[in-house]
């Protein structure tokens, strides 16, 4: 039996009229010459495939009727099914995904029945000021007008809208810290020695090894809990690690992070003899946690508890591996442990309380810049924590304002 799910591709016809070659896309009969021709098979292919790279639409002419009559939600729905197809990693959807769709959720909210063409830079203003009406920080808002940038020149590249709608959008400029009425963040900073060593003692064993890594070596979250054993080369002195995947693998780029004797002592425990297995599983801790509580309970199971199943929401199965999440919230729960909010507080004082003593797995990236930079330049923190330019790396080193004052003591 046919494939059913296949969408059907229409055919090569004979005009009876006019005795020429024919197909229909989208309502429209296209006429390729001559019925019977090589001419008007190729004319065929090439109107065919045309038609399914544009995600099944007829592409239209600069400025004639196709492009005048689509809406910004026409155009949207194929675009997602290019996002979907395009921004992938390994078989799965990035993060780029969900915040294009987070991006043209207002869009297509104020402009989903407006004409794509008629979409100007004073509607992207508009956009804009939405965003900002929602609270969201000057940085995502920025971001989000990019990403509709993005999706008016893949409209124009695919002859969805004249080319002139993208120029105009282009000279929408971003906004400028301290120069516009979008909410402002702080930056990221590195956190404190003494609150991290605090937050350990409250973690489990494989995110209190996962914490101490990254401290150690300066890698990203993405990268500390995917580390397999075959990942590794343990030959050497200082041993050498390529994670499976990383942030700027689709730029070309390898990445290499060394782990020395400290990095090396925090990780032996972990290793297994497994080498294709990940070596931090929430699943393991989980089944861990299971068999303490079974040790420390107070009456002995029963014949017919031994031989019952273990019962497990599948929808909240632990995976064989962290996922940046899951790893931020498992630091959250140890800093709620470490540092319980004062008693008596509101909800309100809490939630603030909370805030303010929570930390997040990235910022132990900045601490591993910060005294790389001070210990040995900008240039080796660069080349360590694997950026392309040292200008990135300035955004991670904290400027060792001790030695300026120590020189200017001298001098001033």
């Amino acid at each position: 039996m046919p494939n059913r799910t296949t969408p059907r591709i229409p055919s090569y016809r004979l005009h009876k009229t006019s005795g020429r070659a024919v197909v229909r896309l989208n309502g429209q009969d296209i006429y390729l010459g001559e019925h019977g021709t090589p001419e008007s098979h190729a004319n065929y292919n090439r109107v065919i495939s045309e038609w399914t790279s544009n995600f099944r639409q007829l592409p239209s002419k600069e400025g004639g009727p196709r492009a005048s009559a689509l809406t910004v939600c026409e155009i949207a729905l194929p675009y997602l099914a290019f996002v979907e197809q395009y921004y992938r990693k390994h078989g799965r959807a990035t993060s780029e995904v969900f915040s294009i769709k987070r991006a043209l959720m207002p869009l297509i909210e104020l402009y989903g029945k407006t004409e794509a063409r008629d979409f100007g830079p004073l509607a992207l203003k508009t956009y804009r000021d939405k965003l900002i009406a929602e609270d969201l920080s000057r940085g995502v808002v920025n971001n989000h007008v990019s990403r509709i940038k993005r999706f008016f020149k893949w409209a124009t590249a695919n002859e969805m809208v004249p080319s002139d709608v993208h120029h105009g959008l282009q000279c929408v400029a971003g906004l400028r810290r301290g120069r516009s009425p979008a909410r402002e963040t702080q930056p990221i900073r590195p956190v404190d020695d003494a609150i991290v060593d605090a937050t350990i003692e409250h973690v489990s064993l494989q995110v209190a090894t996962m914490i101490q890594l990254q401290r150690y070596t300066g890698m990203r979250p993405c990268e500390v809990i995917i580390m397999r054993g075959c990942d590794l080369d343990t030959s050497g002195k200082v041993w050498s690690y390529e994670p499976e995947s990383h942030k700027t693998e689709h730029h070309g780029r390898n990445r290499v992070i060394y782990l020395g004797p400290r990095a090396q002592k925090a990780l032996g425990p972990a290793l297994k003899s497994n080498v294709n297995a990940y070596l931090f599983s929430p699943r393991e801790v989980m089944l861990q946690v299971r068999r303490r509580l079974r040790m420390n309970r107070k009456t002995p199971m029963t014949p017919s508890q031994r031989r019952r199943h273990a019962k497990m929401d599948l929808k909240k199965t632990p995976g064989d591996h962290y996922r940046t999440g899951s790893y931020e919230h498992a630091i959250h729960r140890g800093c709620d442990k470490a540092f319980p909010p004062p008693e008596g507080a509101t909800e309100e004082e809490q939630r603030q309380w909370r805030k303010e003593h929570r930390w997040t797995p990235n910022q132990l990236r900045h601490n591993a810049a910060t005294y790389l930079r001070k210990e040995f330049g900008i240039e080796a923190a660069r080349v360590v924590l694997g950026h392309a330019s040292s200008a990135v790396t300035e955004v991670y080193a904290e400027l060792d304002l001790t030695k300026a004052a120590d020189i200017m003591g001298k001098v001033g």
